[in-house]
């Protein structure tokens, strides 16, 4: 009996030991921290403010984001915008890594953004399921609307290579407006707006009509990375091991992007 008693006391105290040290563990790691300043394109807006909360009740870290077309948010970063973290399209952030602005071996791809049209809840959803289908569908309307390619944006400088390779280019430009697809279209002044997956699905008063046929399709990869001169490289690690993890897939899957699985 007197030995298992011992054996217990001594279980005991290993186990609050052990509970102590956790405590200590989570205590130090509030003391370290830190206000993350994060730059991002507008494609991810609905994915990183839902997993804002989950990351930060995770770290004990504060995340502020600033939001923009992507091309404009690349360009702060290359003219001296201190943040930690840039979240943009892979192209435009080995753009910045060639210009010495990001940390090599810090990017990770987190998500593929596919481009899709879209119009006012219930208007007419033509075929676009097909190349020959979405120019008909294009050439149809009566006007469209995508992001100025000349802001650097992920779907608008991809669709103007669509129209280039549909042959059509000239014939949209009478009825195209650049700029602000999603109010344009909820307000009626458009009818079919070109934009990310992701970027359409917070619109209230719109519908999806469809994404471009995969053969059209833009496959460059969503990608996060620590910015050069980061005054929180480490917890900006953090943040994009986080994105880039399971826990995050589900809810980039939700808001039309298809997370990259990491090996």
């Amino acid at each position: 009996m007197k030995t298992t008693f011992l054996l217990r006391a001594a279980f005991t105290g290993v186990v609050r030991g052990l509970m102590a040290l956790c405590v200590l563990l989570i205590l130090v790691a509030m003391t370290h921290a830190v206000e993350l300043k994060v730059v991002s394109g507008n494609g991810m807006r609905a994915i990183l403010g839902n997993l804002t909360e989950d990351f930060e009740r995770t770290t004990g870290h504060k995340l502020e984001i600033a939001y923009g077309i992507a091309g404009l948010m690349k360009d702060r970063i290359r003219t001296g915008e201190m943040a930690d973290v840039a979240v943009m399209q892979r192209y435009l952030l080995d753009d910045l890594l060639q210009q010495g602005k990001i940390v090599r071996g810090s990017t990770i791809d987190i998500a593929r953004s596919p481009i899709g049209l879209f119009g006012r809840a219930g208007g007419p959803k033509p075929d676009v399921s097909s190349i020959e289908a979405l120019r008909h569908a294009l050439l149809e309307a009566k006007s469209i609307t995508y992001t100025d390619p000349a802001d650097g944006g992920l779907s608008g400088t991809h669709f103007a290579r669509v129209l280039e390779r549909l042959g059509i280019a000239e014939q949209m430009k009478p009825k195209t407006k650049l700029g602000r697809p999603g109010p344009r279209v909820v307000s009626g002044e458009v009818e079919l707006g070109i934009m990310q997956i992701s970027e359409i699905l917070p619109f209230t008063g719109i519908q999806v009509i469809g994404r471009l046929p995969e053969q059209l399709q833009d496959n460059t990869p969503v990608s996060a990375a620590v910015i050069n001169g980061a005054h929180q490289p480490d917890a900006g690690m953090q943040l994009i091991k986080f994105l880039s993890s399971p826990v995050a897939a589900n809810t980039i899957k939700t808001y039309g992007m298809e997370p990259i699985e990491q090996r």
